[in-house]
C-alpha cells in the first residue's frame, strides 16, 4: 500500500476489489482503486479508466477544477434508459501524478458499490477508522428537560475514532411511552441503517434525538436493538457525573 499526499489531499492504493453497480451492469470492477482523503473526515474511491466500462461514459461539454487535483472532464452514464447526469469526473492530466487516468464516480449518483462481495454505503470503509463496542456496568442515565428518559446498568458504549463515545442502553431500560418512532433512516458504512425516534418531553417535541438499528453490519451487531442519545443535545450522567456535551458536525 503506497501513500501520496499532495497539499490537504492524501491517495492510497487499496488491496480491496471495488465493483460499482448501475443500471444493473457492473460499470467498474478493480483490484487497484484508489483511496483519497479529499476531505478529511473519509475518503473517495478513484477508479483506474482501464477498469471502467468507459463505453458508458458520455463526455459532456464540462469540465471541473479542483485546486488540488486539477482539471477533469465531466461524462454522465449511461446504461439502457438510465443516465447519471455529471456523475463522473475523468481526471488525465490531474495535478497528482497518482490520479493519472482515473475516475470518481459519484457515490450517491449509483445503486450500488461493493467492496470484495459486501455492499458498501454512503462511503468507502476508512481503513484508519476504528469501532470497539464494549459490554459496560458504568451507570448512564439520560435527561431532556428534567426528564429522566433512560436509566441503565447494562449499556454498551461504542468507541468510534474521531467521534465522542456513544452511550446504547437496552429499549427495556428507556422511558419508550416518551418516544415516537419517525420516518428518517440514514446510513453508516460501519453500522448499517439507522431508524429513529422523536423525544416528547411536557409540551416539547425533540425530532430524531434517538437513533437505533434494526440489523447492524457485523461488526456492530452488538448494538442490535439499543437505542442512542445524541450526546451532543442531551444530558448524560455516567456514573454520577454529568459528561460535557460534545462539539461535533452532529450538534
Amino acid at each position: 500500500m503506497t501513500t501520496t499526499t499532495r497539499g490537504r489531499v492524501r491517495v492510497e492504493t487499496s488491496a480491496k476489489r471495488v465493483r460499482v453497480l448501475f443500471g444493473g451492469q457492473i460499470i467498474a470492477d478493480s483490484t487497484r482503486p484508489k483511496l483519497v482523503w479529499e476531505k478529511p473526515y473519509y475518503p473517495t474511491y478513484y477508479i483506474p479508466a482501464d477498469d471502467v466500462r468507459t463505453e458508458a461514459l458520455v463526455a459532456t461539454a464540462e469540465s471541473d477544477h479542483s485546486p488540488s487535483r486539477g482539471d477533469a472532464q465531466v461524462h454522465d452514464v449511461v446504461v439502457g434508459e438510465r443516465r447519471a447526469p455529471g456523475a463522473v469526473r475523468w481526471y488525465t492530466e490531474p495535478r497528482i501524478p497518482e490520479l493519472t487516468d482515473t475516475v470518481r464516480i459519484d457515490w450517491a449518483a449509483m445503486d450500488a458499490w461493493f467492496e470484495e462481495d459486501e455492499q458498501v454505503y454512503v462511503h468507502p470503509r476508512d481503513p484508519y477508522k476504528r469501532v470497539d463496542i464494549l459490554q459496560s456496568s458504568r451507570h448512564v442515565r439520560v435527561e431532556i428537560d428534567g426528564v429522566t428518559v433512560a436509566d441503565s446498568t447494562k449499556p454498551r458504549l461504542l468507541f468510534e475514532t474521531s467521534l465522542p463515545t456513544r452511550y446504547y442502553v437496552p429499549k427495556t431500560d428507556v422511558r419508550l411511552d416518551l418516544l415516537t418512532p419517525t420516518d428518517l433512516v440514514t446510513h453508516c458504512p460501519y453500522k448499517g441503517s439507522a431508524e429513529y425516534y422523536n423525544v416528547t418531553t411536557g409540551d416539547t417535541t425533540h425530532e430524531n434525538l434517538v437513533w437505533w438499528y434494526r440489523n447492524p453490519t457485523r461488526e456492530s451487531e452488538q448494538i442490535a436493538g439499543y437505542v442512542c442519545f445524541y450526546n451532543e443535545k442531551v444530558d448524560i450522567y455516567v456514573d454520577g457525573e454529568l459528561q460535557q456535551r460534545p462539539r461535533t458536525p452532529f450538534g
